[in-house]
């Protein structure tokens, strides 16, 4: 697969995921894939394990990409992932292998207000 095919299936996977359709999400991963947590020490093996995982999620999940950025076997997704109304901003580091997910990893980080140490330098982004 070329970059521009890669990034198709990450906008697929992506508005998948938004859309709770479990099948499609998960096209994009190998059998053997791995999908890591690093804040919660957790790592779960194969595809089908990943995809029963998120379907076993009981809140109310949405997905909005910021950007994505990468090519080659190396992508890199900014997402808004909201569980029940409350936001939380995640990067997911995809390492591809013959076009489909080898290795995932997800970094999840809450909001928090603005230091005002910095404030005259700071523009509020949307």
């Amino acid at each position: 697969m070329d970059d521009r095919e890669i990034r198709a299936a990450l906008d697929r996977h992506w508005a998948a995921s938004d859309a709770n359709d479990f099948e499609a999400e998960h096209a994009i991963y190998r059998d053997d894939a791995v999908l890591d947590y690093p804040q919660s020490g957790e790592r779960i093996r194969g595809r089908r394990a990943i995809q029963a995982s998120r379907f076993a999620q009981p809140n109310q999940k949405r997905f909005a990409v910021r950007r994505i950025l990468g090519g080659g076997d190396l992508w890199v997704s900014e997402l808004v992932l909201t569980y029940d109304g409350r936001p939380s901003y995640v990067v997911s580091v995809m390492e591809m292998r013959d076009g489909e997910v080898a290795h995932e990893t997800q970094y999840f980080g809450d909001p928090f207000e603005p230091g005002p140490s910095r404030a005259q330098w700071v523009e509020r982004m949307g």
